[in-house]
């Protein structure tokens, strides 16, 4: 059972595809994740020039680190999602991937277009906050 309840927002605009806010019980462990990078295990980039193919390898990378911090995708409070572009249509096919890895436990996110991400060839970029109750 997760810590993590998600709080819906009816007054506000139902175009929102995550729920408005979110919050842990008291006690909560909290893990503040670094931002997960599609990176292969040889330290390459993965998926290099797709938006959607990193956007998964970003999620491979948020559960490994999530796992070993003994959390899982629907412990995550929050996410913050980096698409290096301009270009809406590329900013909606990453998210398009992170929606569907967090299913209906649709955490609020933030999604930012981005001039340039910290790897060789890195489009996208995974942030998140987690809460667990031990």
């Amino acid at each position: 059972m997760t810590a993590v309840s998600l709080i819906r927002a009816p007054e506000l605009s139902d175009a929102a595809q995550y729920a408005y806010a979110a919050t842990a019980p008291a006690g909560a462990r909290l893990i503040f994740l670094a931002g997960a990078c599609p990176l292969n295990p040889d330290g390459t980039t993965a998926a290099v020039g797709d938006y959607a193919g990193q956007a998964a390898a970003c999620i491979d990378t948020l559960r490994g680190a999530l796992a070993a911090a003994g959390a899982g995708l629907t412990d995550v409070i929050s996410t913050r999602v980096l698409v290096a572009s301009s270009s809406q249509a590329d900013l909606v096919s990453a998210w398009n991937v992170v929606r569907d890895a967090f299913g209906a436990h649709d955490v609020p996110s933030t999604l930012m277009g981005v001039t340039v991400l910290g790897y060789d060839d890195q489009l996208v970029e995974i942030e998140a906050v987690a809460a667990v109750v031990d």
